[in-house]
């Protein structure tokens, strides 16, 4: 990718890395209209302003926000669903290929280039897949607001990559031309298999119909914040009154009680206290 390209995702993804991964408007938005289709279409992902979100978002809000922005650079970013054992479609993030790389297809010597435009027609992964030799993860959702170089599987690539993010590290596997890995560790605790992508990805219908469901998971009883400091590399996670703190030195994990539930997860999460208490009024219905 050219510096100039790089840039523009760089400064993109950083602007986006100060938005909180929250489900409190989604829920809101969820009682508001009665229905899932109706507060997805409530979403704030449609303003490019972030600054004027009435809270933070999802995986679905966050990676759909990207999308549309990208789109509207000239990139062509791919949207992708992740899978975690046995619960498909669960989470979602982007493929972005390298606008100015090359291609490659299966049983072709890496070296050899293909003009894209020639491969245009063809299918994103599976059998006769056009593979970029260059493409990047952008995974918002999982708090990772680097682009992440995708390894290409063997025998065309080394079939993994390592990322020494923090606090959370990150390693990509590649088993295979349809699927890809993500696995994430720190403070010496061992990696764990979080998500599988299948890379081909998925149409916007088929996205949004994902993002739907998800009003209706498990995970909408309950707050769930998640936020990144990458300043100072600490990451917030409060899921069940219960607050996670993870830097360089590991994780620690607080009860928070509910008499300073409220500005506690304000000032961490960066939320209005209205918010807040205006979501735990609908959960505790």
């Amino acid at each position: 990718m050219t510096p100039e390209n790089m840039k523009k995702v760089v400064d993109l993804c950083n602007q986006v890395s100060n938005i909180t991964y929250e489900n409190l408007t989604k829920i809101i938005r969820l009682e508001q209209t009665g229905s899932a289709t109706g507060a997805r279409k409530l979403d704030d992902s449609d303003q490019n302003d972030i600054d004027s979100w009435m809270g933070g978002g999802t995986c679905f809000s966050m990676t759909w926000h990207l999308y549309q922005t990208l789109t509207d650079m000239g990139f062509k970013p791919r949207l992708v669903m992740g899978h975690k054992r046995k619960e498909r479609n669960i989470h979602c993030a982007l493929i972005l290929p390298d606008p100015d790389d090359s291609f490659v297809t299966p049983g072709q010597p890496f070296s050899a280039n293909v003009s894209p435009a020639s491969m245009s027609s063809q299918p994103c992964a599976g059998t006769g897949a056009v593979l970029s030799s260059n493409s990047f993860l952008l995974d918002p959702g999982y708090l990772i607001f680097d682009p992440l170089q995708m390894p290409l599987p063997q025998p065309f690539g080394t079939g993994e990559a390592f990322f020494p993010l923090s606090p959370n590290c990150v390693r990509l596997v590649r088993p295979t031309l349809e699927s890809m890995e993500l696995w994430t560790g720190g403070a010496g605790a061992p990696m764990k298999l979080r998500f599988e992508y299948p890379v081909e990805g998925v149409s916007v219908e088929e996205f949004k119909h994902h993002w739907n469901e998800s009003f209706y998971r498990e995970m909408m009883t309950y707050p769930v914040l998640n936020r990144l400091d990458r300043e100072r590399g600490v990451q917030y996670y409060y899921q069940k009154g219960n607050l996670v703190t993870r830097d360089a030195n590991g994780s620690r994990m607080e009860k928070i009680e509910d008499s300073v539930r409220v500005e506690t997860l304000s000032r961490i999460f960066d939320l209005k206290p209205e918010l807040i208490e205006r979501a735990l009024r609908i959960l505790n219905k």
